[in-house]
């Protein structure tokens, strides 16, 4: 997990978040999450399953979709990142830091092995008002 502290206007600032970052020129998702996970982690990942999209929608900013990838089949020294402190935490301990609303939707979805999912998320400051999972409200 990524302790988000480093980055000064960051929304994410002193949450606790999954890597990641914003598409290149003609990336894939799976490149992408191939490229964004060694930048920022230094690890190589040798094979992904690819979980799911989710949307986000704030009354702050723009529009913005995730790529969720989950993998146990990786390879590499961690490194320092320059977008926050990382670190390995237990995956029963995730839902006790501050993290989004609308991760814990998404994080039992892996968790949970849930075929590939389209989740909607719609923010009102930092409160979830509304989630669709697979178009339907939850």
């Amino acid at each position: 997990m990524l302790h988000r502290v480093k980055k000064k206007n960051d929304i994410n600032q002193d949450k606790w978040i999954g890597i990641g970052g914003k598409f290149e020129d003609k990336e894939s998702p799976e490149e992408c999450n191939l490229r964004e996970t060694f930048e920022e982690t230094g690890l190589t990942i040798h094979s992904a399953r690819y979980c799911g999209i989710v949307t986000f929608v704030t009354d702050k900013y723009e529009t913005e979709y995730m790529h969720i990838f989950h993998t146990k089949d990786f390879s590499g020294e961690v490194k320092e990142c320059d977008e926050g402190n990382l670190e390995w935490v237990d995956k029963k301990e995730i839902l006790n830091l501050p993290i989004w609303e609308g991760d814990r939707i998404f994080l039992k979805l892996i968790d949970e092995k849930s075929p590939f999912f389209s989740l909607k998320l719609v923010y009102e400051g930092d409160t979830l008002i509304k989630a669709i999972l697979n178009g339907e409200s939850i």
